[in-house]
């Protein structure tokens, strides 16, 4: 059974080669991976760590959490397991029973709008068309 670590709070340019150094130095047979952003590929703040023995998972949270590594405190600990109500596909299927909100969806444009304005702000508005009939075009 694979065991799973989080490993937050990476220093900005992490360099996974050298934290490798620091992972081997627990234990040969802990794998990592950082979390790359989708746009600029570089590494997020965290990655994951597994490995398949519990000592070894004990050892590195013993050893690395509030570890200074290039001037940032690591956050080490064992992460959670994600539940099935948060896989996006089988959300729906879950929450069948459960009423949508209501609500309507406002799109912004720059297009024209054909509707009546917003009567909240009738007052406002008669008030600046009184100021722009009011103005004096310079002739």
């Amino acid at each position: 059974m694979s065991i799973r670590i989080y490993i937050g709070n990476l220093p900005e340019g992490f360099n996974p080669k050298e934290f490798d150094k620091i992972l081997k130095s627990v234990s040969d047979s802990i794998r990592f991976k950082a979390v790359l952003d989708k746009e600029t590929k570089e590494c997020r703040g965290f990655g994951f760590a597994t490995t398949n023995k519990q000592e070894n998972a004990d050892l590195l949270i013993q050893k690395l959490n509030g570890f200074d590594f290039n001037g940032s405190k690591l956050r080490v600990e064992l992460s959670e397991k994600k539940d099935s109500s948060s896989n996006k596909r089988n959300s729906g299927n879950l929450n069948k029973n459960k009423k949508r909100k209501n609500f309507k969806k406002i799109v912004h444009s720059d297009a024209p709008n054909l509707e009546a304005p917003d009567p909240r702000w009738a007052g406002e508005l008669s008030k600046l068309k009184d100021l722009l009939a009011n103005q004096k075009s310079p002739v």
